[in-house]
């Protein structure tokens, strides 16, 4: 893994009250007290941003918010700008995640809209690229996979990649019970290192963090993790429960 620092983001996803968002981030708290040499973030829904954010502030644990828009203030109804976010205290933002765009109708352009925005007011980015399972059968997953993150990775500079985390999630992975082995992970993760030193340079593939994210689970995140090319994993339903996250993140205790 060439020194990289493991980074395990939990995604809450539309989960979670105020109330509920707390509950959950103090016994993360308790339980990840004192862990070292993994980068931790979780992503509450804009809702429960303020108060985790507060709860968070004595913690390592980072805040990260679920996606942003790219103007930073205006006539946007029902939009979050990069501002608000940095206002509340995010560090990361999660950009062109699978289910935004299979249900809202992000773009190669609105996602990189999106990264470039996030880079403009000081937030790390995580940027997502995965396929459809029609896609895998198709043998489409390498073209769709180097789309989304050419796309996405438009007029990025080397300043700005060095604050971008990639996360590869197989769409037909995701809240299915089915995950890509580790070997089928592993396949892409270099493709996608591939590709970035294409892009940029052999350094900065090398430097650069790709997360796995697709049905990651306490049982099968040592098996990921053991792949050379996986730095750490985008975990949405086991992050909801903070053993099972918990045990996500020290996974090199299992």
């Amino acid at each position: 893994m060439m020194g990289r620092m493991v980074f395990i983001a939990g995604n809450w996803k539309m989960n979670k009250t105020v109330g509920e968002a707390l509950d959950l981030v103090r016994e993360l708290k308790l339980l990840l007290s004192g862990i070292k040499g993994v980068e931790v973030a979780v992503a509450p829904p804009f809702t429960a941003l303020h108060a985790v954010g507060q709860e968070l502030k004595d913690s390592t644990i980072l805040l990260a918010a679920q996606n942003l828009f790219w103007e930073e203030k205006g006539a946007f109804t029902g939009e979050i700008s990069p501002l608000m976010l940095g206002d509340l205290g995010c560090q990361y933002v999660i950009v062109g995640h699978s289910e935004r765009r299979q249900y809202f109708g992000e773009t190669e352009e609105t996602v990189s809209r999106r990264v470039k925005s996030a880079f403009r007011h000081g937030l790390r980015v995580i940027l997502c690229v995965g396929e459809t399972l029609q896609e895998r059968e198709g043998g489409r997953t390498f073209s769709v996979v180097e789309r989304q993150l050419v796309g996405g990775l438009k007029e990025v500079g080397e300043k700005e990649i060095e604050k971008t985390v990639l996360a590869y999630e197989p769409v037909w992975a995701i809240g299915t019970g089915k995950t890509a082995s580790p070997e089928q992970a592993g396949e892409v993760h270099r493709f996608i290192r591939q590709k970035v030193e294409r892009l940029y340079s052999k350094g900065i593939s090398e430097e650069i963090r790709i997360q796995y994210g697709g049905s990651v689970t306490p049982e099968n995140i040592k098996a990921l993790m053991a792949q050379p090319d996986i730095d750490g994993a985008l975990v949405g339903g086991a992050s909801l429960k903070a053993e099972s996250f918990a045990r996500i993140v020290r996974f090199k205790e299992i």
